[in-house]
C-alpha cells in the first residue's frame, strides 16, 4: 500500500517528516502509517494522476499525425543505429510526421535530432529519474512526468506506427505492452517497427521457435504483428500506408 504503482512518492509531507518514504515496506513499523495517512497520500497520488493524464493527452492531441520512437538513452552518436534513428526522424519529418520520444539522449535524442533537423515536431514526454534523463537539446516541445505508466500511455495514445530501435529493458517492456495490446485488441492494430535486425533477430527467433513452435503460448498469426526493418525507407513506405487515426 505504501509503495503505491511501485514508487516511492516525494507527495506527502506528513510522510516525509516520519521519515519512512524510502524505506522498504518490511521494515515500516506497523503503527506508522495511519488510515488518515493513507486516505491522504491515495488522494494525492490520484490527482496527480489525472493531472499527468489531462496534460499528456491535451499535449500529444496537438499533433494529430506522429510517429513515437523507443530505444536505449545509451547508445552514442557514433552507434550505427543512433545514425540509424537520426536518418528516420528526418525522413518522417519531411513526411509530416511528428517524432515523439521520450525526450532523453541516446536513440530518443537521435530520433528528434532528425526532426528538428528536417524542421518538423520534435517532441518529448520526459520523467523524472534520479541519474540518467536529461532532455535532449533537440526537442522542441514536451511534457514532464512523474509516473512512468501515465507517460508510457500517452506515449502510445495516437500515434500512426511505435518504431523500436535497440534498447534495454525499458524498450523491451514498451515493446511487449504494445503486443499484447494490439494482440488482445484492447488498441486498434498500428505497425510495429523493429529498426535493427542484427539486435531484433536473436529475439523474433527466440518467440518464433520457443514460444510460437516448442511451448505455444502464442498464436502463429502473433508473430505478424510486428516487422523487422533494416532500411529506413521501407519504414517510411510502410507508416504511409496507415490511415491517420483519428
Amino acid at each position: 500500500m505504501f509503495n503505491f504503482f511501485g514508487q516511492s512518492a516525494k507527495i506527502d509531507d506528513k510522510l516525509v517528516q516520519k521519515k519512512i518514504i524510502n524505506l522498504p515496506a518490511k521494515d515500516l513499523p506497523i503503527d506508522t502509517l495511519t488510515v488518515d495517512d493513507v486516505d491522504q497520500d491515495i488522494k494525492h497520488r490520484i490527482s496527480v494522476i489525472q493531472k499527468e493524464f489531462s496534460d499528456g493527452f491535451n499535449f500529444v492531441k496537438s499533433y494529430p499525425k506522429s510517429v513515437t520512437f523507443f530505444g536505449s538513452a545509451r547508445l552514442p552518436e557514433t552507434d550505427p543505429h543512433y545514425e540509424q534513428a537520426r536518418r528516420l526522424g528526418n525522413l518522417l519529418a519531411k513526411e509530416g510526421y511528428a517524432i515523439i520520444t521520450g525526450g532523453g539522449p541516446g536513440i530518443m535524442e537521435a530520433g528528434n535530432r532528425g526532426a528538428k533537423e528536417a524542421g518538423g515536431d520534435s517532441l518529448g514526454l520526459t520523467i523524472e529519474l534520479p541519474m540518467e534523463q536529461s532532455t535532449n537539446p533537440y526537442v522542441t516541445a514536451h511534457e514532464d512526468f512523474y509516473y512512468f505508466f501515465t507517460r508510457k500511455v500517452c506515449m502510445t495514445y495516437s500515434s500512426e506506427a511505435f518504431v523500436y530501435f535497440p534498447g534495454g529493458f525499458g524498450t523491451l517492456d514498451e515493446l511487449f505492452e504494445i503486443l499484447t495490446l494490439v494482440q488482445t485488441k484492447k488498441i486498434p492494430w498500428v505497425p510495429i517497427i523493429l529498426v535493427g535486425i542484427d539486435f531484433w533477430k536473436p529475439l523474433t527467433t527466440w518467440i518464433d521457435t520457443e514460444l510460437r513452435s516448442r511451448f505455444h503460448t502464442i498464436d502463429a498469426e502473433d508473430t505478424d504483428l510486428y516487422h523487422l526493418f533494416d532500411d529506413e525507407q521501407m519504414v517510411v513506405d510502410l507508416i504511409k500506408e496507415v490511415p491517420v487515426r483519428a
